[in-house]
């Protein structure tokens, strides 16, 4: 089932400073596509920033395992494409609760109109987020088996 959805992504330095960050509108599409649809906006950001050494910290591993026959394998496919550039990726799975900054970024897109907007200048919010991922705050995730 799809609902409306939107993403979001943020570029920082080695110190966790602000590059770039972005929130997405996207409509009503699943929340796989939703992700995949912000990792691949986000690397085609970090591309043409120029960043030549990346971290990706996302909460699918999906870019890894999809085979061709998933119903999302083109994003898959463009995301690969794009790790597979002149330039150092690593993904990193993540958990939603461990990304506060790109979970409040895909929050806000829900708001905006449809479309790839830019943070130009980061709101008290943003700011409180940016600085409780850099100074590494954890927060605890109920797994049942």
């Amino acid at each position: 089932m799809n609902a409306q959805a939107a993403a979001g992504g943020v570029l920082r330095d080695k110190h966790g400073r602000l590059i770039r960050a972005f929130s997405m509108k996207l409509g009503e599409v699943s929340i796989t596509r939703a992700e995949l649809e912000g990792i691949v906006k986000g690397l085609k950001v970090a591309w043409d920033e120029g960043l030549g050494c990346l971290v990706v910290q996302t909460a699918i591993k999906l870019i890894r395992e999809a085979e061709n026959r998933h119903p999302h394998f083109l994003l898959v496919q463009e995301a690969r494409r794009m790790l597979a550039l002149d330039w150092q990726v690593q993904l990193i799975h993540v958990y939603r609760e461990g990304n506060f900054v790109a979970d409040y970024l895909a929050s806000a897109g829900h708001k905006l109109q449809q479309g790839l907007h830019f943070v130009d200048e980061p709101d008290p919010i943003l700011n409180y987020w940016l600085l409780y991922d850099l100074i590494g705050v954890e927060t605890s995730r109920l797994v049942v088996s």
